[in-house]
């Protein structure tokens, strides 16, 4: 478990495709693709790369990474992930 020297700041990795490159809505909420959630933002990075790679010939296609510690903690200073 994490004590106040070592903060987990865990990074949520997703994606699905779009209803048009001009919106955030997503086309089929159930087929969202969960990759997982990671330790830090490095690791996260990654997995976000080889999921955005994988799908880009499809334009509608859109991974992101969600800063869970930050909506954990919304009063935490931290503005960067390790």
């Amino acid at each position: 478990m994490a004590d106040g020297n070592n903060k987990q700041l865990l990074h949520l990795v997703f994606g699905g495709e779009l209803e048009s490159l001009e919106s955030m809505n997503f086309r089929n909420l159930d087929q969202l693709d969960i990759v997982g959630i990671f330790p830090n933002y490095a690791s996260a990075l990654e997995a976000w790369k080889s999921k955005a790679q994988m799908t880009v010939d499809n334009a509608h296609m859109r991974y992101f990474i969600v800063h869970m510690h930050r909506m954990l903690d919304p009063n935490s200073e931290s503005k960067t992930a390790s």
